[in-house]
């Protein structure tokens, strides 16, 4: 369990620092904001999309450093996956993050959120940039709160 929660801590740190894939794309085809008024956490979700796969995401905000984290995260690993696998992954994030079930080792860095489960009130910081990612690709609603 240390070694998950070493994982959890060096992630976590290295993306909020450095987010990857911050900021705007320009003609976005899909742009979903989020907010976590619990916490604070604002972010905007761009995906640009070719058919079928995520050509690109970016996102921009301010929160704290798990809910810039997760976003970087995701927005790293969904590049370049199809709608369906991403729908599926966004199903294994949560279920992960919520303790219904254990990271494996397809999620990769995404385990380090595995992190949150031992702080509850932080699990709506992770999960917020996800929640945007599912309404950018199911329903289309352009604004999405954790509440």
């Amino acid at each position: 369990m240390s070694d998950l929660k070493d994982l959890y801590r060096e992630v976590i740190l290295d993306h909020n620092r450095s987010p990857r894939n911050f900021g705007r794309i320009e003609n976005a085809d899909r742009v979903v904001n989020g907010v976590n008024p619990l916490c604070g956490d604002k972010m905007t979700l761009y995906l640009k999309l070719a058919g079928d796969q995520i050509a690109d995401a970016r996102f921009e905000g301010t929160g704290c450093a798990i809910s810039v984290a997760s976003s970087s995260l995701m927005t790293e690993r969904i590049r370049g996956a199809t709608v369906g696998d991403t729908l599926k992954l966004f199903t294994a994030v949560r279920d992960m993050l919520t303790g219904a079930t254990e990271p494996d080792e397809g999620m990769q860095k995404l385990a380090a959120l595995a992190g949150v489960r031992d702080y509850p009130s932080r699990v709506k910081c992770a999960s917020l940039a996800w929640h945007a990612l599912k309404s950018a690709l199911t329903d289309g609603t352009v604004s999405i709160s954790t509440e």
